[in-house]
């Protein structure tokens, strides 16, 4: 039987950069290094160097702080919920899932993504972790992503967590995402989602040069990639409407520096920001 799949399903190559930039952060491991990732890396080393110097940030500092944050996070909730329940969609390369499975064997922790990429997650962790449940294959916007949530139990938490996902869709199918994961979560005892995002860097004096080459990635990973939020407040907003109850929005000055406000709702200029949405 051939599985469902939505128009949206091309997401993009950069499941393979960043699963090798993690791999040279030393913060994964070498089975989600694949040689596609190790060409991108090296034929974008130049731009990211240049971003670093003279825009105060590249695609690969932000991805060491959306995942340092997600990852802190997650980590905060499993202490409170030693019984905790974890669905990473669009888990590409991630090591999230192996890192984790290894420093709590007593969580449920189960990844997905698309067909392709499922294959290709499955076959490196069966490098590294031979019992491990399969990676799940389904497609967002399709009645399958419904069916996985049958997969976990009512009565625990259950998070869902994403990483470089949500930017890649036009607002109306992002809202379409954030509302099936609040609605399909209803009926947990506790619903987490854990997300990164990229706001509009109105903050940074190159906006210009990073919209245009938020343009490039668009054409070059067939996406929808957009910018869609400018304050904290709108994403706020945006969560709310989708269905969950408290949203909180972390950008990494907050996090990094802890003399910021933490109720801070001006853009404070960084790339990336992190959303915890909950149900309750």
């Amino acid at each position: 039987m051939t599985q469902q799949l939505s128009k949206h399903r091309h997401i993009s190559f950069t499941a393979h950069y960043t699963g090798y930039i993690w791999y040279q952060m030393g913060i994964s491991h070498p089975a989600f290094a694949t040689a596609k990732g190790k060409t991108l890396a090296a034929l974008v080393h130049p731009i990211e160097s240049w971003a670093e110097k003279y825009v105060g940030g590249s695609m690969r500092t932000t991805l060491k702080q959306r995942h340092t944050m997600l990852d802190a996070h997650l980590e905060e909730l499993i202490q409170q919920h030693p019984d905790l329940q974890v669905l990473e969609i669009a888990c590409g390369l991630s090591p999230r899932g192996w890192w984790f499975r290894q420093h709590h064997p007593n969580i449920c922790y189960r990844e997905l993504d698309l067909p392709d990429m499922a294959a290709t997650k499955q076959a490196a962790l069966q490098q590294i972790e031979p019992h491990v449940d399969d990676v799940l294959s389904v497609d967002l916007f399709t009645e399958a992503f419904a069916n996985v949530f049958k997969l976990f139990d009512p009565k625990r938490p259950l998070v869902i967590i994403s990483e470089g996902l949500i930017n890649y869709f036009e607002k109306p199918l992002l809202q379409q995402l954030i509302q099936a994961i609040a609605t399909y979560g209803s009926d947990f005892k506790e619903l987490h989602y854990l997300t990164d995002l990229y706001p509009e860097p109105t903050q940074n004096k190159l906006a210009t040069i990073i919209w245009n080459s938020s343009r490039l990635l668009k054409l070059m990973s067939r996406s929808a990639f957009s910018f869609h939020f400018k304050t904290p407040a709108e994403v706020e907003s945006f969560f709310h409407e989708a269905g969950f109850k408290q949203v909180d929005v972390l950008q990494p000055k907050q996090f990094f520096d802890q003399t910021r406000l933490e109720n801070d709702q001006q853009h404070l200029g960084d790339l990336v920001w992190m959303i915890q949405a909950t149900n309750k």
